[in-house]
Formats: structure tokens, sequence, C-alpha cells
């Protein structure tokens, strides 16, 4: 009966052709509207992880317990051996050591005595080795304001309001002053080689980029770091495999007491965002239930049309004897033959077009005044489980309720009505 249905379908195009097109048309949008309402919507999440979380965190105990004041006299020591151990052991991950710190910031006039200065806050992280995922990571090379990144040791960034605020220019040099982990105090000398646009208003005011290398000398915190983050290598973030994670990660060292041994915590145990992640999940079902329920309008309206242009064959089938219930049986048979290979089309080719979003994005940029660290241009779609089969719900069900309703016209029909139909 299916083959019968199925070889009845690629005959007779004005029956396959245009529902087939239609559910495909709407199966498509739901699954790329999926994708890419949960990459969009994700870009708060893929921000806070570039700069601040990562997927997950490692640092020491003690460090967590403080992590808001950067207290680098808790940092961890040890930091090559502890990289080379994660990239053997978590393949599918890159790993990137960070130090967060503060102090003053002072530039000298011509006379070496003090121009102007201000309180500053600066992040440390590799912008120098070969291969850096870092300068991706946080959009440096579309942030730069005037000037160029570092290439070499004593070159650094700053915040362009900085700048302004503190009457630098890139090329010109100052000095940070500010403690070392042991709890002396630290001055070293750096030249301003560009300026950045961060995005965040704090930060704009002043903020300052090193190379990690340079703040370890600096800071006398050689092989140490604040934090190391780590990242999945196809950048999406997924909170139940960094879970799992970092409860493998932190049984190593559960029944330690030492407060400097590392511990491992996930993105969403960081800056609140437990809560954002959630607020998240209901905002992205609401948001397609409504679209899926407007397409299942449109799919289902189709179904009910089809159903109702059959009419006249209909009748010609009952007029000669055939049984309603298996007219009806064989019209349902046939929506559902229709919406799957609509959903399967549709399916498809939404997922295509919903990778392409996750690894490459579409370019924004070019609408926006101008690029910042903070925000990118680009906004990329994410691929889930619930993509690969959400369109069905619209594609399969609508259009196999709209025959259902339709249908049911045909136990309505008179055999004596159908035969003057037949006559006019």
């Amino acid at each position: 009966m299916i083959k019968f249905l199925f070889k009845g379908l690629l005959r007779d195009k004005s029956r396959s052709l245009f529902p087939i097109l239609i559910v495909t048309a709407g199966v498509f949008l739901t699954v790329a509207c999926h994708a890419w309402m949960f990459g969009v919507i994700g870009d708060m999440i893929a921000t806070n992880a570039n700069f601040s979380t990562g997927h997950v965190k490692i640092m020491t105990k003690a460090y967590k317990e403080n992590a808001h004041q950067m207290p680098n006299d808790l940092a961890y020591i040890g930091v090559e051996e502890l990289l080379n151990e994660l990239h053997a052991k978590y393949p599918d991950m890159f790993w990137v050591p960070r130090i967060q710190f503060g102090g003053l910031f002072d530039i000298p006039d011509e006379n070496g005595e003090t121009k102007s200065q201000g309180p500053t806050v600066g992040m440390a992280v590799d912008l120098l080795s070969q291969g850096t995922p870092e300068i991706e990571t946080l959009n440096m090379e579309k942030a730069i304001v005037r000037g160029r990144l570092p290439e070499k040791p004593g070159e650094i960034l700053i915040s362009d309001e900085f700048a302004r605020r503190l009457e630098v220019e890139p090329g010109e040099s100052g000095t940070l002053i500010g403690s070392t982990m042991y709890g002396g105090m630290a001055t070293q000398n750096f030249t301003i080689v560009g300026t950045l646009s961060f995005g965040i208003a704090a930060m704009d005011r002043a903020a300052m980029i090193m190379d990690i290398t340079d703040a370890q000398t600096a800071l006398n915190m050689e092989d140490a770091a604040g934090e190391i983050l780590g990242y999945y290598n196809d950048r999406v973030y997924e909170d139940e495999q960094a879970l799992q994670l970092t409860e493998t990660f932190n049984a190593s060292y559960q029944t330690s007491e030492d407060e400097f041994d590392p511990v491992m915590i996930t993105l969403r145990d960081q800056n609140g965002l437990a809560g954002y992640l959630d607020m998240v999940d209901y905002m992205i079902v609401v948001l397609l239930g409504i679209f899926i329920f407007a397409m299942s309008i449109v799919l289902w309206n189709t179904g009910l049309i089809g159903g109702l242009r059959r009419y006249g064959e209909i009748g010609v089938r009952l007029a000669i004897g055939e049984d309603k219930g298996r007219v009806y049986r064989s019209m349902i048979m046939e929506s559902v033959l229709v919406g799957s290979v609509g959903s399967l089309i549709g399916t498809g080719i939404g997922l295509f077009f919903a990778y392409y979003l996750q690894n490459h994005g579409l370019d924004f940029s070019a609408m926006m005044q101008k690029s910042s660290m903070y925000m990118s241009g680009i906004m990329r779609g994410k691929v889930t489980a619930t993509t690969y089969y959400i369109g069905f719900v619209p594609g399969l069900f609508s259009m196999v309720l709209g025959t259902v309703l339709s249908g049911i016209g045909i136990f309505k029909r008179k055999t004596a009505q159908l035969f003057k139909e037949l006559e006019a």
C-alpha cells in the first residue's frame, strides 16, 4: 500500500511537488531559526567565556575563594607542567594561562617627571607565542583603534579612552607600578604600541593588556598564573560535558587539603551565569514555541487546502464503490509520506545552513560603526541534538493534522449528491 501511494505521488506532481516544497521551506526555516536563536542568544555566554570564565577554569583552591580580588599571591605555580598534562589528557581542548592584576600606570614627560597617571586594571595573556589562540579569542585585531599588536617583549596595549585621558600616543612609554606575587613593590617600563576599544565602559576607562611573560617578569610570577582557561576546540560550550570534565579533574584532588592544589570550575559556576543560562533556556523555549506554532498553522492550512481541492477525485472514488474508510486512510498515509519527505529534505538543508552558521557565522561588522573586543561582528549559530528533529513537529504533525481535519468531510458525503456533482 505504501509503495503504491509513493508511486502515485511521484507520478502526479500536482499532488506532491507543491506540498513537499511548502513543507521543506517550513522545516528549513524552523531548523535554521532554532540554530540561529541558540547561537545569537548564546553570544553573551561565548563573550564571558572568551574574556573571563573559559568553558572551564583552573585555579588554586585559595584563589577560587577570593577570585574577585585578583589575589596573585595565591596563584598556581608550575603552570608549564600542568599545561603539558592538560594538553595530553584533553586533546579536544586548548588551554591558556592568564594573569589579572591592578596597579598604577605612570606617564613621564620629556624630563622624566610624571606628566599623568591613573589606576589601571590589566590582563596578561599569551600574545607572542607562535600560533597563539588568544588574539582570535579576544577579537584583538578588529578592536585595534590606533597602532598595532605587540610584536616583542615590553610592548603593551591600553584602552583608547585611557590613552586619551593620559594624553599618551602609541610609541610612547609608561611605568606600571604594582605589587609582586610575594607582596613587594613592582615597577616595570613598557612601550605602548596600540590602543583598543573594549566595548565595556569600566574597561575602556582604565584597562591594559600585555604578554603573559612580561607580567610574570614584572610581578615576580615565573612559571605561575592566576588562572588557566580551557576551551573546546569547536568553541561550543556544552554544560553537561563541562560538568563531567570538572568532576573527573577534581576527583584527583578531592582528598587533599592543600589550598594551593588546582580546582576546576565550569562556566556556569562563575559570574552568576547559572541563572542566566536557565533564563536563556526558558526564553528559547518560549520564542521557538511561538515560531513553531506559526509554522504549524501554515502547514496545517496546506494540508487542509490540499484535501479540500481533491474532493472531486474523492467523489469519483466513492462513486465507483471505494470504501470511505479506505479513502480516508489513504489520504492520511499520503500526507505522512509528503510530510516525511519534506521534513527530511528541509531538515537536511536546515542542518547544512546551521552548521555553516556554527563554523563560519555571518559577518555583520560592516554594519557596526566600530568593532570592539567585547562585541564580535560575527553572529554564529549553534547545532544541538534538538536541531535534528525539531523540524518534524510542524513538518509532519501539522501536515497530517490538516489532512485529518479536511478528510472528515468524506464521511459526510452522500452517494446521490456525488452523482449530481459528477453530472455538473
